[in-house]
């Protein structure tokens, strides 16, 4: 994909315009098809392994499994949750199985740890999944070293994105100031609270249909990034 000559702005309510989101003071990344390309289809071994935990935990088979994955998924935002809610699962062993999985697609991305370098201000990993995970992908990426911290789903209190309370926390944790942070998101739904909250939000699509907004206010997309590291690239210097 060829380079931007200027980033991609959805919204004209964007706290912070193009020219000035390189000012922000906090940038908070989320990991799983954000920082690396979807394409290395890291979440199909996901979604595979918790099939298999599914499977195995209920004595399903794994159509059976499936449905009850996605219907975790569509009533609970995760997986995990809807385990933990509904069934009392220990969410350290689902997190454990779900996430022992081959990082063997994932290639380091020097341009974007060129990128992340060049970018002023604090810089976070806020993920559903889990730190050690998030830690390994950064490794094989190359970029862990650009990044303070990762709020992770165990200090969210095991709530999943897109819920707001752990929004909240994830803030109070690092005190960062919304206004003049920015929030970076695969899917579309979980940058909706953070705009509430008043930080400007950078969209980066993916095929997936999980991807996509919910309806049709988008508002709390403020800005689009089909390709993360040249939409960096192209912020004003």
């Amino acid at each position: 994909m060829s380079r931007p000559s200027t980033p991609i702005q959805t919204s004209a309510t964007a706290p912070l315009s193009g020219a000035s989101l390189r000012d922000a003071h906090t940038w908070v990344f989320d990991l799983d098809n954000t920082l690396y390309p979807a394409e290395c289809a890291l979440f199909d071994q996901v979604q595979q392994r918790m099939g298999e935990f599914i499977s195995t935990t209920f004595a399903l088979d794994a159509a059976a499994a499936a449905e009850k994955r996605k219907y975790f998924f569509q009533t609970h935002g995760t997986t995990l949750r809807g385990l933990m809610v509904e069934h009392g699962v220990d969410p350290v062993a689902f997190l454990d199985y779900v996430h022992d999985i081959d990082l063997s697609v994932v290639a380091a991305m020097p341009a974007l740890a060129e990128q992340l370098q060049r970018l002023p201000g604090r810089k976070l990993i806020y993920t559903n999944g889990t730190v050690a995970h998030a830690e390994r992908i950064m490794r094989k990426l190359g970029v862990h070293h650009h990044f303070e911290a990762v709020f992770d789903i165990v200090a969210s209190d095991y709530l999943p994105k897109p819920e707001i309370a752990p929004y909240r926390a994830m803030l109070k944790a690092h005190g960062v100031e919304p206004m003049g942070a920015v929030m970076v998101e695969d899917m579309a739904r979980n940058l909706k609270p953070a705009a509430e909250l008043g930080m400007t939000t950078i969209w980066v699509p993916t095929a997936a249909a999980w991807s996509k907004p919910d309806g049709d206010d988008q508002s709390h997309i403020h800005y689009t990034a089909p390709d993360l590291t040249a939409f960096l690239a192209a912020l004003p210097a």
